[in-house]
């Protein structure tokens, strides 16, 4: 298969393009580097991307950025990171993508364990993945040629934890490695409309 990693430089990504790579054609997108360049909260760039990559098997989404911390100083413009990167980015990847996968190809987004296990400080991406698998849900009984959707939430990633360790006080993270085999399973298996949660 020829498949679209969008965020395969990330640390989540990159895990992904390793675990594909090894038995198909990855093509990598990011905001820097990879193979084609893309901005997943412009249209237009992600226009650009589909028509530089061409048809493809599958679309990958490890990209999506949103802003950590407290609801007492979430402002709506802090908010907005999540809905125009998380939520609106990820959406559009579909919307702008169907014409450009192949029968009975596939998306995969990416949503987060903090939609279904709060932390505080995670209000806003908890807020995008949530609405990210309401569309994934919706979107599988309409997508045309037999083209499948499904989501994979991570628990948090053990390389993140320098980062993100103080806002995940007693979770297990999970290796990045791991979490990859849930992109593989929704890439190379026949399930749609699915959320794959990887504690």
């Amino acid at each position: 298969m020829k498949i679209l990693v969008v965020g395969a430089n990330g640390t989540l990504g990159s895990a992904v393009r390793t675990e594909l790579a090894a038995g198909h054609e990855v093509v990598s997108a990011g905001r820097s580097g990879g193979d084609v360049t893309v901005d997943i909260t412009s249209v237009e760039s992600i226009k650009a991307m589909y028509q530089k990559v061409g048809k493809v098997d599958a679309v990958v989404c490890a990209a999506g950025e949103a802003y950590f911390g407290p609801l007492a100083e979430l402002t709506p413009d802090d908010n907005e990171i999540a809905v125009q990167s998380k939520l609106k980015g990820q959406i559009n990847l579909v919307l702008l993508g169907v014409e450009h996968v192949n029968d009975g190809g596939s998306f995969t987004l990416t949503t987060g364990i903090i939609m279904d296990d709060p932390i505080i400080g995670g209000i806003s991406s908890a807020m995008a993945g949530g609405a990210v698998r309401a569309f994934v849900q919706a979107a599988a009984i309409e997508l045309p040629r037999g083209i499948r959707i499904n989501n994979v939430s991570p628990n948090v990633l053990e390389e993140s934890m320098d980062s993100y360790g103080p806002f995940f006080p007693g979770f297990v993270p999970v290796p990045a490695a791991r979490a990859a085999k849930a992109y593989r399973k929704s890439v190379e298996g026949a399930q749609t409309g699915q959320t794959y949660t990887v504690y």
